[in-house]
């Protein structure tokens, strides 16, 4: 299981959070994820740690806490929805002309 790192300062870094983290156990591992187009950090990541206790010391002591100038969110990961929908709105086809989906080109024959 991982945790969820919320409300980061733009300008952390990896060796910033393993710092902070390492004090409540192992770090095994630390993702933090960029935008596609600005390549700027999305302001969460993610710290996987050795034991389940180690993360819930982690959870206990950070989430709500001040740091960078920032009130960290910390909590256990939610798995990730299979199918790719991460929302971001309707990307569906549907009708959007008021023909009822009928075809422009007129005369109803072979086209």
């Amino acid at each position: 299981m991982s945790l969820y790192v919320g409300n980061l300062s733009y300008q952390v870094t990896q060796e910033d959070i393993i710092t902070v983290f390492a004090e409540y156990g192992t770090v095994k591992r630390v993702h933090l994820p960029t935008d596609r187009e600005t390549g700027r950090l999305r302001g969460f990541g993610f710290v996987e740690m050795a034991t389940d206790a180690e993360e819930d010391a982690a959870i206990a002591a950070l989430d709500g806490a001040e740091w960078m100038g920032r009130d960290l969110k910390v909590n256990k990961a939610k798995p990730r929805e299979e199918g790719g929908d991460r929302g971001g709105g309707n990307r569906g086809g549907g009708n959007r002309g008021g023909n009822s989906g009928k075809s422009s080109r007129g005369g109803g024959g072979r086209y």
